[in-house]
């Protein structure tokens, strides 16, 4: 695969991983990625999955998804943070999700860690927002999408200083791109506009990262 963009079922361009996974992942494609998010439980929610996705495709972990929220009560940090070995064992016995011991006791020492966050911040969007890039341009081909930023770099290294697992630059970078602290929606694709302009609403003026 060498073209960025392909058409969707309405004929309309969209990125080339959009189109041809289902109504779930175009749908997620076309509402969810690259759009900002400023909502704790659905940052927090974001962490998780993209950390449980390492070594796995973005389809598994999107198919589990409703899984996952009755799993880990539906993302609610403080609730999550109150795991303890009975909710591991618990979870690892869970068919519905991915069960990994790793990621599973990193969810709950990362909701532990987002709540110091909270305490610090006010809220983790408020932690996360000004790590969010407002400059730079659609990008044009599938060799223009890396797989981690300078940007991604720092913030996982201060996620990591702070106790978090799981969150390598490249876990990190997807993050980024998934709650919209990056528009990586590619140059022609029909959403990358109104990704844009939902982040402009949100954030303001330029950052950096």
């Amino acid at each position: 695969m060498t073209d960025i963009l392909a058409p969707g079922p309405d004929g309309r361009l969209r990125c080339w991983w959009g189109v041809g996974g289902g109504e779930a992942y175009l749908r997620y494609h076309d509402e969810e990625w690259g759009r900002p998010a400023a909502d704790d439980r659905q940052l927090f929610e974001m962490l998780v999955l993209e950390g449980f996705q390492a070594g796995l495709s973005w389809a598994t972990i999107l198919r589990k998804r409703e899984a996952f929220r009755a799993a880990f009560a539906g993302f609610e940090i403080a609730r999550v943070a109150a795991f303890g070995e009975a909710d591991v064992a618990r979870l690892l016995g869970d068919a519905g999700i991915v069960r990994h011991r790793g990621k599973i006791e990193a969810a709950v020492g990362n909701a532990r860690r987002a709540l110091e966050i909270q305490g610090e911040f006010g809220s983790l969007a408020s932690y996360l927002l000004p790590h969010a890039v407002l400059s730079g341009g659609a990008p044009p081909t599938i060799a223009d999408l890396p797989a981690e930023t300078e940007g991604s770099r720092v913030l996982s290294r201060d996620l990591k200083r702070r106790g978090f697992s799981f969150v390598g630059p490249t876990i990190v970078y997807s993050f980024m791109q998934a709650v919209g602290l990056v528009n990586d929606h590619a140059a022609g694709c029909v959403m990358q506009a109104e990704a844009e302009e939902a982040r402009a609403a949100l954030l303001g003026g330029p950052g950096t990262a």
